[in-house]
């Protein structure tokens, strides 16, 4: 493996993840508080990946007494917003190449819900568009990688769809012609097209500083700028977080991602010490936990959320915020790293 492993791909089209944001970030779009608008993303989304030439299975889910959050406006985390769900009807859309050989396979995936009231440009059509964009990458090389494509249905309901996935994913595996594909790696994109190059754009939650000084002592001699990518992983991702990293870097904008590991081991006993220090809890607030919790590596790539983005979850959270040359560094290096995953991560 070196640093150029992700130059077979061209530069990812930021006219195109504008256009997929766009389209996507018109308004509120959920199950329960605006499902025409959900609808419409949804087949949006169905569509672009057809037209890329991937093989799309809606999967449906129908789940009574889940415990999860509530998507009002406003919320911020899933501990302090605990909801009991009495049914939750939904989908997830999984998407494969024709031909991509059986075995280990990474997948790449985001969620596509809002909270109510925000159209969600960066929380998350960043992250879908991000996943549609490396759709249309993979899907011009020569022979079909080991990866598949996932878009989570309700993450803002308690990661709803992604626990419903993991189970699923992790019991039979992907089907296909060519045999089973087990997943063996896992890249959560959240909230990852906000930038900020003023000092002091970056916030860090409370008690961060003491849980992880060394990522805190980076932010601080950066100037506290939100002008990186946050790659979020654990011992067992380590290795690709570094790729991705690299991947990163060499892309034209020269985009700067900053590892932070996850001292929690994978599995149910991740889960418990999250509930037990807040500050760890944070690392686990999107789609990649439920893969951790059931041993899978996985990063998850964000832009902070709320620790940066002063509109995250609000009304004003729209395409004009998001910087779309660094999104396409965030797709080519995605690409990069989801076609060549380390084999010591597995």
């Amino acid at each position: 493996m070196t640093d150029d492993t992700w130059a077979p791909f061209p530069d990812a089209d930021a006219a195109r993840l504008r256009r997929d944001v766009e389209f996507l970030a018109g308004g509120p779009r959920s199950r329960r508080r605006a499902p025409g608008a959900m609808e419409r993303a949804e087949e949006y989304v169905r569509a672009e990946l057809a037209a890329a030439g991937w093989q799309v299975e809606r999967q449906p889910f129908d789940l009574r007494w889940r415990v999860g959050t509530t998507d009002r406006h406003g919320h911020r985390a899933l501990v302090w917003k605990p909801r009991l769900h009495r049914r939750l009807r939904g989908a997830n859309l999984i998407a494969a190449l024709p031909g991509a050989p059986a075995g280990p396979t990474v997948l790449v995936g985001a969620h596509l819900d809002t909270v109510d009231g925000s159209p969600g440009a960066d929380d998350n059509a960043s992250g879908v568009a991000v996943v549609l964009e490396t759709a249309r990458l993979l899907a011009a090389l020569p022979d079909p990688p080991p990866v598949a494509l996932a878009v989570f249905d309700m993450e803002e309901l308690g990661l709803i769809g992604a626990r419903h996935a993991a189970r699923a994913l992790s019991r039979d595996g992907l089907g296909g012609t060519g045999g089973r594909r087990d997943i063996a790696g896992m890249i959560c994109l959240e909230s990852v097209g906000y930038f900020d190059d003023a000092p002091g754009s970056q916030r860090l939650p409370a008690g961060f500083a003491a849980a992880f000084p060394g990522t805190a002592a980076a932010t601080r001699a950066a100037g506290h700028r939100g002008d990186f990518t946050l790659v979020v992983h654990r011992r067992s991702s380590a290795a690709a977080a570094a790729h991705w990293q690299r991947a990163a870097a060499a892309t034209p904008a020269g985009l700067r991602g900053l590892l932070l590991r996850d001292p929690r081991p994978d599995g149910p006993a991740g889960l418990l010490i999250g509930l037990a220090v807040p500050p760890v809890n944070h690392l686990g607030r999107s789609d990649h936990a439920p893969f951790w919790n059931r041993r899978i590596p996985a990063l998850m790539l964000t832009d902070t959320a709320n620790f940066r983005n002063p509109h995250y979850h609000r009304p004003t959270d729209v395409p004009a915020t998001l910087d779309f040359a660094r999104l396409a560094a965030v797709t080519a290096a995605t690409a990069a790293t989801a076609t060549a995953w380390p084999h010591n991560a597995f």
